[in-house]
């Protein structure tokens, strides 16, 4: 099935270890099929033994692609930041036929960038979240405490059935759902305050106004987590401006009139240089094959970004998708046995030799038409962008251009298939 699948395939790997220490490894399969329908296949869940080195890993996978016969089809590899997926991805990446020399086969996995860079900004956390914290856990505690909370609760109006979240400090998302219970029952806690003296950890009305800063400055990257996490449609065009987002939002509240929002943002950013300096070159691209985005997005963002120099990082952009391009026709070219599809010469068209009034057209017509036809690429660049709709069904769009743009769409299609994330493979079919 896999052999048959009509381009690249990327991949996502994890590693568990269980109860009993044993380990395991994953190897999930991520395309798009003959249809134009975004695919994701568990391909295997296998013991591995130590040790669990990257050349073990390479090792192992590169094994299981072989038994799938799918060694030759891949296009790339997104793993999380554990030191030794490094080494994986460069020994497997040596055993593999990739496009570029493998030079976009390692994807790092954006929700785990996004969990390091969030979890580094809460280590120091606010008197206000640690009263919410003990708020929570103090509602909680007994039967007789939560009766008081959903008396408490009807009393002001609200509704019950949203409940509160209790926190798990070292799960930042879990934080970011108990600071938004919290502040949905805020009228709750206050009545709270004045029926039982037993509860001494109401926030202050400056604490509960901290807590909705921090809480809006979160919910970006819970968005952002969410978004990077989606399994049933592309997410790899969708890096570009969310990372765009967040970076835009730490350099703003860096400068918060908050002190406690400006110091954990502070915190961030430096995480966020460590992984996301630079914008991932792949991802770049596959934003270009957007059509609401083209290089418009890139210009703005390397404008805000780099300022002075943001043509020359634009012109760096451009150095690297056009010889992606060309690779491609390159294949095209090799599978239609030499005759790119794109580039017919005119051996097809069905003239005499020597029939004279055909000659003399071609010298009239030779000073309008001579110069080497715009490539396709050129072609989509120069259409002007659609709409910006949030609904864009991307493959779809590019599936209706497959006549107009026969190289072009292929290579949007191998794009739009790679993952930016490891969190969405984990329940995937097989």
């Amino acid at each position: 099935m896999l052999q048959s699948v009509p381009g690249k395939i990327s991949l996502t790997s994890d590693c568990w270890s269980s109860i009993t220490t044993d380990g395991y490894i994953s190897l999930t399969a991520h395309y798009v099929d003959a249809g134009w329908s975004l695919q994701k296949r568990i391909l295997n869940f296998s013991f591995m033994p130590p040790p669990h080195t990257g050349v073990a890993m390479a090792e192992k996978i590169y094994n299981l692609l072989k038994d799938w016969g799918i060694e030759k089809k891949v296009m790339s590899m997104t793993l999380d930041n554990a030191s030794a997926n490094d080494v994986f991805a460069d020994c497997l990446k040596g055993n593999l036929d990739l496009m570029c020399d493998g030079a976009y086969f390692h994807v790092r996995c954006c929700c785990h960038i996004l969990n390091l860079v969030v979890q580094d900004g809460l280590k120091e956390v606010d008197e206000a979240v640690c009263k919410v914290r003990e708020t929570v856990k103090y509602c909680k505690g007994s039967q007789a405490r939560k009766q008081r909370f959903l008396d408490c609760v009807a009393y002001v109006s609200l509704s019950s059935a949203r409940g509160l979240r209790q926190d798990v400090p070292t799960r930042w998302n879990s934080t970011f759902l108990m600071l938004e219970s919290a502040i949905f029952y805020r009228k709750a806690f206050v009545h709270l305050q004045k029926t039982d003296t037993n509860y001494v950890n109401c926030p202050t009305n400056d604490e509960w106004s901290r807590v909705e800063k921090l809480f809006k400055f979160l919910k970006v990257f819970y968005d952002v987590t969410c978004v990077f996490s989606g399994s049933k449609y592309p997410t790899s065009n969708l890096y570009f401006p969310n990372v765009l987002k967040v970076r835009l939002l730490l350099k703003d509240e860096m400068k918060s009139g908050d002190f406690f929002v400006r110091k954990i943002a502070t915190r961030m950013w430096g995480k966020f240089e460590k992984y996301w300096s630079e914008f991932s070159p792949i991802m770049a691209i596959t934003t270009i094959m957007d059509p609401r985005y083209k290089f418009q997005l890139v210009d703005f963002a390397y404008n805000r970004i780099y300022g002075s120099t943001s043509s020359f990082e634009v012109s760096c952009l451009k150095d690297k998708l056009f010889p992606l391009f060309d690779a491609y026709v390159a294949s095209s070219t090799q599978s239609n046995g030499g005759q790119s599809i794109s580039n017919l010469n005119s051996g097809g068209l069905n003239v005499v030799a020597g029939d004279g009034f055909m000659e003399e057209f071609d010298s009239f017509s030779g000073g309008e038409f001579t110069g080497i036809p715009k490539s396709e690429l050129a072609l989509y660049l120069e259409e002007p962008s659609v709409p910006r709709a949030n609904n864009l069904d991307i493959i779809d769009c590019w599936r209706s251009c497959q006549l107009r743009f026969p190289v072009l769409s292929v290579m949007a299609r191998d794009l739009l298939s790679i993952p930016i994330s490891t969190v969405a493979t984990r329940a995937g079919k097989r």
